[in-house]
């Protein structure tokens, strides 16, 4: 039975990140495309979204609405062109105090911040209003601090800043059990926290039909081309695993790929373990070429070091592919170990246990259909946009004097 309800005012900042961009911009990540799904969900609930980014560019209108009727506003802080994400702290101030005034005027019922910048931003602007605030971190400075150490480009009073906003804010939406760990760790207090997971398309993502297999095991691994996603692993674990070739997609696209340090770095590798005739690195694969990627894929191997929660096995489940990944963040919830795929530890030099995991994997063709058919079934009760908005919906309802945000307004 359908629910009737007031349709509530959702205003959403994702200050470096634009929904705009989930279209196909070099800069479409996991937080631009979670903007983008759950901000068009609501909308399509008849609910009146909001979402406010940093003007990049002066050719952008002020206003655009998309064709799920979310409202993206470009707000003016700083220079109208592209500016580094750690570079962008100095202007949260005039972010602030632009959404204070656009806020006075058009109250929201509940404002959900995305990335922590947001959540400075999205506090000043709702402060004097009383309007509710639900902030979602996407990534943590203390994570980044931990496994980047020099190499981390944050600004140096981030973790304070972070702490500051989950301090201030109503509600904490964690996307996993192990961010909640990490934020308790902050001294943030458990109570105010929620964990609702991010979420896929299944309609999108979805099993296609395999060619007939050609010889070789096909073994895929997917994500932007830096050390942390750990693609090096893969290559020498692949040096276990003779009957099989391994697609590297990430990147920019093909023509840029070979000036890009870590791709130099990985073909080096393949050669140093002499496997450089079976590693095809592909460059950036269209998120519409995906599903058919993954889907021809016998496994996809997710091997980052750290992942705050991780897309690319929910991506891989919902085609119904098995994975083997490491037991970190976000996939520690999302891989089931034997009955989705198998969970190996993020230490560096066992990638000898991980080539024998594979290996014997690659053996089993009915327990890989097995695993890939749980995971299916998997993502369908749990990692649907539909199920995500659902669980973001009882967070705004449980802060904010809308009754049940969860309802469907027709």
């Amino acid at each position: 039975m359908t629910q009737h309800h007031t349709p509530a005012r959702v205003a959403m900042v994702s200050e470096h990140a634009s929904p705009l961009a989930a279209l196909g911009g070099p800069d479409a990540g996991g937080q631009n495309v979670y903007v983008a799904q759950l901000a068009g969900v609501l909308a399509r609930r008849g609910h009146h979204v909001t979402v406010y980014t940093r003007r990049d560019s002066p050719r952008l209108p002020d206003r655009v609405r998309t064709a799920d009727g979310v409202e993206v506003v470009h707000v003016p802080a700083g220079p109208a062109a592209p500016v580094p994400k750690d570079e962008l702290p100095p202007y949260m101030p005039e972010f602030g105090a632009w959404l204070g005034r656009e806020w006075a005027e058009r109250r929201p019922d509940v404002v959900h911040a995305h990335f922590w910048m947001s959540g400075t931003a999205a506090l000043a602007g709702a402060r004097e209003l009383g309007v509710p605030v639900v902030q979602t971190y996407h990534a943590l400075g203390t994570v980044k601090r931990r496994h980047q150490g020099a190499a981390d480009t944050s600004p140096a009073d981030r973790i304070a800043a972070e702490t500051a906003v989950g301090r201030a804010c109503d509600a904490i939406i964690a996307t996993c059990a192990d961010e909640v760990a990490e934020l308790q760790a902050m001294g943030l207090p458990r109570e105010r926290m929620h964990v609702v997971p991010c979420g896929v398309d299944p309609g999108k993502f979805a099993p296609r039909p395999r060619p007939a297999p050609a010889g070789k095991h096909r073994l895929l691994t997917v994500g932007r081309l830096v050390p942390r996603k750990g693609f090096d692993r893969t290559i020498r674990a692949l040096a276990h695993i003779p009957d099989a070739e391994l697609l590297v997609a990430g990147g920019p696209e093909l023509a840029l790929l070979f000036a890009e340090p870590e791709a130099e770095r990985l073909l080096a590798l393949a050669g140093e373990y002499g496997v450089a005739d079976r590693v095809t690195l592909l460059g950036g694969v269209g998120r519409e070429d995906m599903p058919a990627l993954m889907s021809d894929a016998d496994l996809v191997l997710s091997l980052p070091r750290y992942e705050p929660f991780g897309i690319v096995p929910v991506e891989a489940m919902a085609c119904g592919t098995p994975l083997v990944a490491t037991a970190v963040g976000g996939q520690l919830d999302t891989v089931v170990d034997g009955r989705t795929g198998v969970l190996v530890p993020p230490g560096d030099g066992d990638e000898a246990a991980i080539g024998a995991v594979v290996r014997e994997l690659l053996a089993d063709p009915a327990r890989l259909a097995r695993y890939g058919a749980e995971g299916r079934r998997r993502v369908l009760e749990r990692y649907t946009w539909d199920r995500v908005a659902d669980g973001v919906s009882r967070v705004y309802g449980a802060v904010s004097s809308v009754p049940s945000l969860s309802g469907v307004v027709r």
